[in-house]
């Protein structure tokens, strides 16, 4: 893919895999609006894209409001005609007390954030790239929602429904010119994973993940899993009747 000049709409961009795919694509010449809450620190992003040899435009707002993505989106579109990537990126892992107590206002916010986030995003730009007939859908998934794991009911809860989610906007958009990509990483080395005591297996590098992202964005692929490691283990069990499964997955404690 010739990235140069091609607009790309990213979510969760201040930080951890966003600012890492932010900063690559700047490098590929991308035009890039960098949406996320903190402000500062988008500011500070955009500033080393525009560096690195992009060009970006940070848009503040919180992609639980569907109206503020709406018009981060416009925004971007009036300047430089349409959008042609959105990677839907935005989330939180919810590893806190009162997310694993099940508190319900703490599990609606991990799904809020990481799922209706991504349905604001995909809605404030399918439209005109259907209208278009051009245009490719991100979504940043995860392993996690391939089945559910211990401690992490609401972010296992908010991935699947987000793959499911992605999927089936393919179905509907895959004969209209528009491109649907599921991504599904393992654990990789951000602030999502800080603090964390326990070993997580097969863990990666940001820099080191940050290839198999755009591997996966220019080859359009539908779905695409790693490391493959991880990604293996998790596939087979997704097939391993539910006795066994709780018994295998029961044990792991990487989320303390």
């Amino acid at each position: 893919m010739n990235w140069k000049n091609k607009v790309v709409l990213l979510t969760g961009a201040s930080s951890g895999i966003g600012e890492g795919i932010a900063i690559a694509l700047a490098k590929r010449g991308a035009v890039l609006g960098l949406l996320a809450r903190r402000e500062s620190l988008l500011k500070e992003l955009a500033h080393k894209c525009e560096s690195a040899g992009g060009t970006a435009r940070s848009l503040s707002c919180d992609v639980t409001d569907a109206g503020a993505v709406q018009k981060a989106a416009d925004g971007l579109r009036e300047e430089f005609g349409h959008i042609d990537i959105l990677i839907a990126n935005a989330g939180i892992g919810g590893n806190n007390k009162e997310t694993r107590d099940l508190q319900p206002e703490a599990v609606g916010t991990v799904i809020d954030i990481n799922l209706m986030g991504a349905v604001n995003s995909v809605h404030a730009v399918l439209p005109q790239m259907l209208e278009r007939g051009s245009g490719q859908l991100v979504a940043v998934s995860s392993l996690a929602g391939i089945r559910g794991l211990p401690k992490s009911a609401a972010y296992s809860a908010s991935k699947a429904g987000m793959t499911a989610f992605f999927e089936s906007v393919r179905l509907d958009v895959q004969h209209k010119g528009v491109h649907v990509t599921i991504i599904q990483p393992g654990f990789i080395r951000t602030p999502l994973t800080e603090g964390r005591t326990n070993n997580m297996p097969f863990l990666m590098e940001l820099d080191d993940a940050i290839p198999h992202f755009l591997n996966a964005i220019e080859r359009k692929k539908k779905f695409s899993a790693f490391p493959w490691q991880l990604a293996t283990i998790v596939r087979i069990g997704k097939v391993m009747p539910a006795s066994i499964y709780d018994r295998v997955a029961g044990r792991a404690n990487y989320r303390s």
